[in-house]
């Protein structure tokens, strides 16, 4: 394996800094309710309105959006509907009788309260609450919160349209730590949420991890990844448009390109610079090519996939001649997008699969947001006083093993109820106990 171009920065340089800092925060806003929530938003967004989107001010707002907009958020929200659908079906609700008496099964229940972020800083991200409200919604989620930092007077139009489109029950106008910690402990009126999703910057993605255990989160998220593989059939100018395509999320976006042909990543090193240079703006592509960009040229195509399962990207586009043998192959990714045909925009934004997605390395154990994420599996078992005679045997003698005295009783008080078959004395427990 060699680099061709390498990485200039350490992403996880800064990750100290921010964690302080975002662990101050919701101390803060948990100490100090509403009133922290106000100061920050005024100090760190400029904002003194009110949080809670109004009826009359979401309705003016989607009506702002022209119908054309209108109509591609619907088709996004269509693919996003139909795949969560055929999701949301594959995982079922069974019983089953394992032995005589008993009954074993498993019930498939949504959470009650979901939290979606939507990010709106340097973009409006309509389609992120495509894809966080729908997918929850299809789950079948009661309730849905949403929030997205204002932009101006507001949050965008589109973005406000796009969440009203897809079911938000409440849209919060803020953003960042103050508006996760709003959903997370109940603030101005929003019920506190059992699951908190949607992408963010490095605060927001800090501030989901450190609230991980009170509230359920999606994935552990930091800034855009994508890699490309592809072989000497690939056109160098798509990979090039394709890895500046991912750049401009921000200055921090890592983009990947491995390959086994030198000529085709000299080639894409060489003419990178110039496509960012046509963007509107190239000094963002610039840095993010510079402090996150890699070339890495390998041996072979097996060389290749234990690379690309090393760094598990969050998108990983292959362009090469032989997909089948591939997408066989490849282990570690969030998304993947096979055939030139196939760019990683398409699931941004609306070919149906979830762009809310792991990066760091997460994809090694994780998928990305989908409609399981929203459902618990709860299991359930009915064991009548026949076949309990066996399991509480089995319980007993168990328990008895591992030296849990309490357990086995459980066991001993069914075995000596239902076979009366047990040494140990229960009516002299019983009695000590109870009376």
């Amino acid at each position: 394996m060699e680099h061709i171009k390498q990485a200039a920065c350490d992403p996880e340089a800064d990750d100290l800094a921010i964690r302080e800092r975002v662990a101050e925060m919701l101390a803060d806003i948990e100490a100090r309710g509403e009133d922290a929530v106000r100061a920050y938003a005024r100090d760190l967004d400029g904002w003194t309105g009110d949080f809670v989107l109004s009826p009359d001010k979401r309705s003016a707002l989607i009506a702002s959006v022209p119908e054309t907009v209108k109509d591609d958020i619907r088709f996004a929200h269509r693919q996003v509907h139909r795949f969560a659908e055929a999701q949301r079906d594959s995982l079922q609700s069974f019983e089953m009788e394992t032995e005589d008496g008993v009954r074993l099964g498993q019930s498939i229940v949504p959470v009650n309260v979901s939290g979606c972020y939507v990010p709106g800083g340097r973009y409006a991200h309509a389609a992120s609450a495509v894809m966080s409200v729908t997918t929850a919604k299809v789950a079948g989620v009661p309730f849905v919160a949403t929030c997205s930092p204002p932009r101006g007077d507001s949050i965008a139009p589109a973005v406000v349209y796009a969440m009203d489109l897809c079911g938000a029950g409440m849209i919060l106008e803020m953003g960042g730590v103050h508006a996760v910690a709003t959903m997370v402990f109940g603030l101005f009126g929003c019920p506190p949420v059992d699951l908190l999703v949607g992408p963010g910057n490095a605060y927001v993605a800090e501030a989901k991890q450190l609230l991980f255990g009170r509230v359920g989160i999606d994935v552990f998220a930091g800034p855009t990844e994508s890699a490309i593989i592809a072989d000497a059939s690939a056109d160098p100018m798509t990979i090039a448009v394709d890895l500046v395509s991912q750049a401009e999320h921000g200055p921090t976006s890592a983009v990947w390109f491995m390959t086994t042909d030198r000529d085709l990543a000299e080639t894409v090193h060489r003419i990178l610079p110039m496509v960012a240079d046509d963007m509107p703006d190239p000094a963002l592509i610039r840095a993010a090519w510079r402090d996150h960009g890699e070339i890495v040229l390998c041996e072979d195509r097996e060389e290749v996939c234990r690379v690309a399962d090393a760094y598990a990207p969050e998108h990983l586009q292959v362009i090469t001649d032989d997909l089948d043998w591939w997408r066989a192959r490849l282990k570690n990714y969030g998304s993947l997008f096979l055939g030139e045909g196939a760019t990683v925009t398409h699931g941004d934004k609306c070919s149906g699969t979830n762009h809310i997605l792991p990066t760091r390395q997460a994809a090694r154990y994780s998928g990305g947001l989908n409609v399981q994420k929203f459902l618990k599996v709860l299991t359930w078992q009915e064991i009548d006083e026949a076949a309990s005679i066996t399991f509480s045997g089995a319980g007993s003698r168990i328990s008895r093993v591992e030296g849990m005295e309490g357990h086995a009783r459980a066991c001993d008080w069914r075995l000596q109820k239902y076979a009366g078959n047990t040494d140990f004395d229960f009516e002299v427990y019983r009695q000590r106990r109870y009376t």
